[in-house]
């Protein structure tokens, strides 16, 4: 791999991992449509999602400090329970909200094939998730918080974005707001929930590496890594500016555009 090709797969991965846009639409759509191949191998692949969790991270290193600080000493007892506190009662929260990903996964893994193989899907998608985003446009000034209940369903909008075109954050930050979650707790919450997935997977791909050793080329998987961590950061702080401004909405225009051009020219 050349660094230019680094380069690119590292802007890709960054902004579009958190830009309400769909990564998995607009990868499907450059294949068809340009004769680009940009799935990179295993190891570059870790390394990218290893960015973006880090990315993550440091724009929430202090809730996620209070997560822990406040989670782990009731774990401790024989019988966890779901805390009263904010901090603690996230974990079950994001738990509960990965589940219905992880069945979707295992489950619907042929269908999900298929649908990677037709790109006109992938632009009936982007279409709906420009319909979805739009429709943030009235759910402002929200003031509600993420329940059980709530996660659980954004978990459901989570599962639904493993589909191309259908981007994970505006699905899930839209089902937050449209269920009345303050817009920022969306967000946020969003953002903290996929942590685990994308940690996951990297553990996956990263388990895969081991067994499977080869020569690895340093110098564009760092590079990569980097440009990943660093737009990752500049693509989450947008959309959360985008967010508590209350102009998700914003991003329809993009998404329908795009859905629309693709099936006229496709």
């Amino acid at each position: 791999m050349t660094w230019w090709q680094a380069l690119i797969l590292g802007l890709l991965q960054g902004l579009t991992e958190f830009l309400p846009v769909s990564s998995s639409g607009h990868l499907v759509l450059a294949q068809h449509v340009l004769g680009l191949h940009l799935t990179p191998d295993v190891t570059f692949e870790v390394f990218l999602h290893t960015g973006t969790a880090l990315s993550i991270i440091t724009v929430y290193r202090q809730r996620l400090w209070h997560i822990l600080k406040d989670t782990l000493p009731s774990l401790m007892r024989p019988l966890p329970t779901y805390q009263v506190n904010s901090n603690s009662r996230m974990i079950w929260q994001v738990l509960f909200a990965s589940i219905p990903a992880g069945i979707a996964y295992l489950f619907l893994e042929s269908q999900l094939e298929w649908s990677y193989a037709h790109p006109w899907f992938a632009c009936i998608m982007l279409i709906a998730t420009g319909i979805l985003l739009g429709c943030t446009f009235f759910a402002q000034n929200n003031a509600g918080e993420v329940t059980l209940p709530k996660s659980i369903l954004i978990g459901l909008s989570q599962s639904v974005s493993l589909l191309p075109g259908v981007s994970r954050s505006g699905a899930t930050i839209s089902t937050g707001l449209l269920f009345g979650v303050k817009s920022e707790t969306a967000a946020d919450f969003s953002f903290i929930m996929v942590l685990p997935v994308i940690l996951g997977a990297a553990l996956i791909k990263g388990l895969e590496l081991i067994q499977s050793p080869e020569t690895i080329d340093w110098l564009p998987i760092l590079l990569g890594t980097t440009i990943a961590y660093g737009t990752g950061i500049f693509a989450i702080q947008v959309v959360l500016s985008f967010v508590r401004k209350g102009r998700l909405h914003t991003f329809a225009i993009y998404c329908v555009g795009v859905g629309v051009l693709g099936l006229l020219f496709l």
